[in-house]
């Protein structure tokens, strides 16, 4: 089969290689049709994590089944699937709880696993032509009849949808909060679509790219340009100075200021200063234990220089950590497929396979336009 494999920062190919195999009759093998390139995926892609050469990429997939365990039940030849990106097991203390990101089965010595990504277990990605999916009655989640005609938006559900709406949820919002978020990537402007959907009074969103400002004013949101007058004045401006509501940081450790310097404290440290006293932060944005590679001393080790002074007597709560997509997912699906959501307005391009290392560059580079990327390996 065809697959993005990782060879060293800034080099990703399409490679034959051997097809997915299932190894434990719980298993299914799924025909990718459609897998998003993540924001994520550009930690690996840049050499900031220490993701094995030889890996295929890619934990946001969806595609049709065509091959089932005999121990698996519920799942059919034929079925149209979405893929959460956390692999887990459905049985463990974690699962049990509702956890799934959290699995203490599928990755011995970590909690949690996922496809295709740097430390989360040895799960390849979909960013190819066929997936093994371990654990398939618990991970696979069915789509209805209009599987085909809203794909774009399905495949949604692998990852950025529940993450987004993770965001908010950890960031304690209410209907009619005022929210700020940090970063109008994918998941900032899908926690955006979320806060929507839920009923916010205020969406402020901030974020130093034209078009991921337009998707965001698309949405509802107030776009707030750091470049044109600083990030905090102008949310406290629009907030009466006390501050939104709640807040989500949807960048992570890679943040840049507005002249392009990797600033890896910026967002969380705005978002103590624009999040209201008592009020919630969620941060979604990924941060690792280590990242060799950075410029910054602290964040080498992981660590930030973080006001916890001010987040301790402002009274703040903040929730952190990878969506447990599995808790969202059906309640999500249900909204695309009564169109009471799109998550697929933010897309930008669709590809073959075969274009999928000129997208990553284009994406990592930020080119004007590339806001969300799907890879159609079958195209």
């Amino acid at each position: 089969m065809n697959a993005l494999v990782y060879h060293g920062p800034k080099k990703v190919t399409v490679d034959k290689v051997p097809d997915a195999k299932m190894l434990k009759e719980t298993d299914v093998i799924v025909r990718i049709t459609s897998t998003n390139i993540c924001g994520s995926d550009l930690h690996m892609y840049e050499g900031r994590t220490d993701v094995e050469n030889g890996k295929i990429l890619g934990h946001e997939n969806l595609g049709q089944v065509v091959e089932v365990g005999k121990a698996v039940e519920t799942v059919k030849k034929g079925d149209y699937v979405c893929l959460p990106f956390n692999v887990a097991c459905g049985f463990c203390e974690n699962c049990e709880r509702g956890f799934t990101g959290a699995c203490l089965t599928v990755n011995p010595g970590f909690a949690g696993g996922a496809y295709g990504f740097a430390g989360m277990g040895p799960y390849s990605g979909g960013q190819a032509e066929l997936l093994r999916v371990p654990y398939a009655d618990f991970n696979c989640l069915r789509l209805p009849e209009d599987a085909q005609e809203k794909e774009n938006d399905y495949v949604m559900l692998s990852d950025i949808f529940p993450t987004g709406w993770h965001a908010t949820r950890l960031a304690g919002f209410t209907p009619g909060d005022a929210i700020v978020i940090f970063g109008a990537g994918p998941v900032g402007l899908l926690a955006a679509l979320s806060a929507s959907i839920q009923g916010a009074s205020k969406i402020l969103v901030v974020d130093q790219h034209p078009d991921r400002l337009k998707l965001a004013e698309q949405i509802g949101a107030i776009a707030i340009d750091p470049s044109k007058g600083d990030a905090v004045e102008q949310v406290l401006a629009l907030t009466g100075g006390k501050g939104a509501d709640c807040g989500c940081e949807a960048v992570g450790y890679q943040c840049h200021d507005h002249h392009g310097h990797e600033v890896p404290n910026l967002t969380m440290n705005s978002l103590v200063r624009t999040v209201k006293a008592t009020g919630g932060i969620g941060v979604i944005g990924v941060f690792i234990p280590s990242d060799p590679n950075a410029t910054d001393k602290l964040a080498k080790q992981g660590a930030i220089a973080f006001d916890l002074g001010t987040f301790w007597s402002k009274g703040q709560k903040m929730g952190s950590g990878q969506a447990n997509v599995k808790s969202y997912n059906r309640k999500l699906r249900e909204l695309i497929h009564l169109g009471k959501a799109k998550p697929s307005m933010i897309v930008s391009h669709e590809l073959p396979l075969a274009q999928a290392p000129d997208a990553y560059r284009n994406f990592d580079e930020r080119t004007a336009g590339w806001t969300k990327v799907i890879l159609k390996p079958g195209a």
